[in-house]
């Protein structure tokens, strides 16, 4: 039996070295087994998703072209505590890389342990800001030993389960640190040191496979510097024996709550992958290509969304984001296609005017490609090159895997584009045994009481810094403090009301006066203009009911009437962070909560409570009991009721419903309630806070793709909540009895929460009849007009549904966009009936524009196209 033991051990040892991969480089890319790999990744962050989720992510990135998936570690989302570590559900990292794995897929790795990443406290925890001594990302030697200690742990962690490409695994890069050569002058010499100590250490972890550090212009010669931006064509590594990479091009943004919705469009995205890829690139990542959602309170910022759409191919429920995801996986084989002559040939650049170029790469065997540019953002260009004459749109490149024939220009998107609304579906009680015979919906509540709640944690005269305090276990600290009015004060008369004014370093506040919410009738605010206007006409601009900063600028004034009565008056101030600090020289410092808090009367001028005793009460009573979790429910008393009190502040709202019909993805649509946090069966669901965005903010109807995109070129929703849906997984639902707990903050209706189904409805195409669509098969033969394959429409509806009727198909001169498509003076009146014909009752169908299907002759001389708007039900 021994020997027997031995011979499978030997053999499960030789099996493990015949898979494992030598990765190495050269100033050309990356070197595997020998072989020079083009690769093209895919940032999907494990904990912005849940492991159901996970295998359809990356199947769909991988029929998007992508052969690379790239995750950052989330320190503070696995070391809970020093030395209390989690891995479990979301956190799940192997089985994360084995899925990967599974797929046939590589992996970067990015450790860090600091990831920024709109993350709350840039992935840091933070507790490690209270060892003494510490500071963060600089030759701090606790800093230095925690994070060197997680490291540590993560690769053992990977080598124990061989998922490096050197023990057979998925892992081809690991990247230590993150963005650091843009704050390194900010430390001196520490600065320095800890970079190249973090670069060293890192090395020294033996893992077989190379380590890369990003935006690091002083990485040392055994690490690889790569870019992080919008466009990465220019850059270069700071040794020619490093390959040029890109591991973060941003395909959108993030939000914040308060401001628009950023989009990048995919003539620009893919317009600056084929410029990276022409001008020697050898690995592209799209950060994000799914963003996902910050569940619970993982978002960071401050006032980053609680979900990271990110506008990425991939969207936020895990539907392909079409056009771009169509445009981005055309784009990749056109790229692929070009692979071998690529990384191996030598390239060779000519002008072909003052915006225009081409990069010409041939090899030994033959083997020719050329990528034509146009980067002039205005104009298209007709340019020659070996004799032949190429249009070329402004703002775009055009690739010719043969040096002859277009098969893929950046600016002409044939992709189909899906209409997806979130279709509302109302809450719908569960016939639990608890509830059984109840009609309709019924609600449980449980009002929080303003200000001290329990025994105070502690009195102070003055103000403590919230983060300090809280240490971040709670977003809510509770500043509250007593005074007395004289029965003679004129306001009691109701002549004039005193003013409140608070200043704040962030992040926001509710203000509450004898437990109620002050600045709650409108009047109230207008009222009290002129007699702070009197005072004060330049610092205090604005008054409401609650107060906060935005994404840009955290720190906020507070100004708004409060009722007095005569006695004693308690003022409980609910300060309240929106996220952590992510990144930025010394972030950690940056400190959260009240200033200066001040009472105005016309009569007795301003008193000044800034340094009063102040009582504290760390949290709020129903999060300390966890009333959202199954077992903490019955930690207070709930009042049933099936009208649940609407515009009451501090409530906690509980219903227990079934799940939402069909298997679609699942948002919560929060538009008409206040600001506060959701659960579903104990699961964070996140913050939720449905603020507007400024109706004054500079909205685009449809977005110029041409020239350098920028975070404000694109935006969309100006005037509406940066955020409505929050993203509830299905695999959180049970098929009954699921308990939805949400605590409303500042009041709102929850009779109008519904939950809404993601589903794509519909899909369009407008195509040109001069579109690139050659096979690549055909550019093995003889380059003619025979050879070249038709333009053609491709439409695909979800699994499990068809194409039910046309709403519009127009072969001629349309013009318009998907949704609100015209026909143009040129027009074959059979359009309809040949698209229902090859379409209707087919879940993907495919319309060749040739004289076949339509009108021979129809309007000659004009480039024609067909556009079509089809149903999927």
């Amino acid at each position: 039996m021994p020997h027997l033991k031995l011979f499978f051990l030997l053999i499960s040892i030789f099996f493990t070295l015949s898979l494992a991969a030598n990765v190495t480089y050269d100033g050309r890319s990356l070197i595997i087994d020998g072989q020079r790999k083009l690769l093209i990744s895919a940032s999907i962050h494990y904990p912005r998703s849940v492991p159901g989720m996970w295998p359809g992510l990356v199947k769909t990135a991988k029929e998007g072209g992508v052969n690379v998936i790239e995750t950052y570690v989330f320190w503070n989302g696995h070391e809970l505590s020093p030395g209390n570590y989690y891995f479990g559900g979301r956190y799940d990292l192997v089985k994360y890389v084995k899925i990967v794995q599974q797929a046939g897929m590589y992996l970067i790795l990015r450790i860090g342990p600091f990831v920024a990443a709109e993350w709350n406290f840039g992935g840091v925890p933070v507790w490690l800001h209270y060892v003494p001594g510490t500071v963060f990302r600089t030759n701090s030697k606790p800093f230095k030993y925690h994070m060197q200690k997680f490291l540590t742990l993560i690769v053992n962690m990977m080598k124990k389960e061989k998922l490096f490409a050197s023990q057979g695994g998925p892992i081809i890069l690991a990247q230590v640190e993150n963005e650091y050569g843009y704050y390194e002058q900010f430390y001196g010499e520490g600065g320095k040191a800890y970079a190249m100590w973090a670069a060293n250490m890192a090395v020294s972890q033996n893992i077989g496979v190379p380590w890369i550090m990003c935006q690091q212009f002083d990485a040392p010669e055994n690490v690889i510097d790569t870019c992080n931006s919008f466009y990465c064509d220019q850059f270069k590594p700071n040794s020619p024996k490093k390959p040029k990479m890109w591991t973060e091009n941003w395909p959108g943004w993030f939000k914040t709550f308060g401001a628009p919705d950023p989009h990048r469009p995919p003539e620009d995205i893919a317009f600056s992958v084929a410029r990276f890829f022409q001008k020697g690139g050898s690995l592209q990542n799209y950060y994000m290509y799914h963003g996902g959602t910050n569940f619970g309170r993982t978002a960071g910022g401050p006032f980053i969304t609680t979900s990271y759409d990110y506008n990425a191919p991939i969207d936020e429920y895990g539907l392909a984001r079409l056009p771009k995801w169509g445009h981005l996986k055309e784009l990749h084989r056109a790229i692929k296609s070009c692979e071998h002559v690529l990384l191996y040939g030598e390239p060779i650049n000519l002008s072909l005017g003052p915006s225009q170029e081409v990069d010409v790469y041939t090899d030994s065997s033959g083997g020719c490609a050329a990528f034509i540019s146009n980067v002039d953002d205005k104009e298209d260009k007709i340019v020659v090159f070996q004799n032949v004459s190429y249009h070329v749109p402004a703002w775009s490149v055009s690739i010719l895997p043969d040096c002859k024939n277009v098969i893929f220009n950046t600016a002409k998107v044939g992709s189909q584009t899906s209409r997806v609304e979130m279709l509302p579906e109302d809450l719908q009680p569960s016939r639990v045994p608890s509830y059984k015979g109840l009609k309709g919906l019924q609600w449980e509540i449980f009002v929080e009481k303003a200000g001290l709640w329990g025994v105070s944690d502690f009195v102070k005269n003055g103000f403590v810094d919230h983060i300090n305090t809280t240490k971040d276990t709670t977003d809510y600290l509770w500043y509250t403090v007593s005074i007395t009015v004289g029965e003679s004060e004129s306001f009691l008369n109701k002549t004039s009301q005193p003013v409140l004014l608070v200043e704040s370093k962030g992040h926001a506040l509710h203000a509450f006066v004898n437990q109620k919410l002050q600045g709650d009738r409108a009047y109230q605010c207008h009222q009290a203009l002129s007699l702070i206007a009197a005072l004060n006409p330049n610092d205090w601009l604005f008054i409401r009911r609650s107060a906060s900063g935005n994404g840009s600028h955290s720190p906020f004034k507070f100004k708004c009437p409060i009722s007095l009565k005569a006695g004693k008056n308690e003022i409980a101030l609910l300060s309240m962070t929106v996220g952590l600090p992510t990144a930025g020289p010394f972030y950690e410092w940056v400190g959260a909560g009240l200033t200066s808090v001040k009472i105005m009367s016309s009569n007795n001028g301003m008193l000044d409570l800034s340094t009063h005793p102040w009582t504290y009460k760390i949290g709020i009573q129903g999060e300390h009991l966890q009333i959202y979790r199954p077992e903490g429910l019955n930690s207070v008393k709930w009042l049933s009721t099936p009208e649940p009190p609407k515009q009451q502040p501090l409530t906690w709202y509980k219903a227990v419903v079934d799940p939402p019909s069909g298997d679609e993805p699942v948002g919560l649509d929060m538009v008409h309630m206040g600001k506060g946090l959701a659960w579903l069966n104990g699961e964070e669901i996140g913050r939720y806070w449905p603020r507007k965005s400024s109706i004054h903010d500079k909205c685009v109807q449809e977005c110029n793709y041409r020239g350098k995109f920028m975070p404000d070129k694109c935006f969309t929703g100006c005037g509406e909540p940066t955020q409505r849906w929050y993203h509830v997984p299905r695999s959180w639902f049970k098929p009954s009895g699921n308990i939805l707990v949400i605590f409303e903050e500042k009041g709102g209706d929850p009779t109008t929460i519904r939950f809404s189904k993601r589903k794509t409805t519909g899909v369009c195409a407008l195509v040109s009849e001069d579109h690139p669509t050659f096979e690549l098969e055909s550019l093995h033969k003889d380059a003619n007009e025979n050879n070249k394959n038709k333009a053609t429409i491709h439409l695909k509806c979800p699994e499990n549904t068809h194409i039910s009727s046309v709403k519009f198909a127009s072969y001629g001169t349309p013009t318009g966009k998907c949704g609100s498509y015209i026909q143009g003076d040129c027009h074959d009146p059979n359009s309809a009936s040949v698209v229902e014909k090859l379409c209707l009752s087919k879940t993907d169908c495919a319309i060749e524009l040739t004289e076949k299907n339509f009108s021979e002759g129809l309007c000659p001389s004009t480039t024609k196209k067909l556009a079509v708007e089809a149903v999927c039900s």
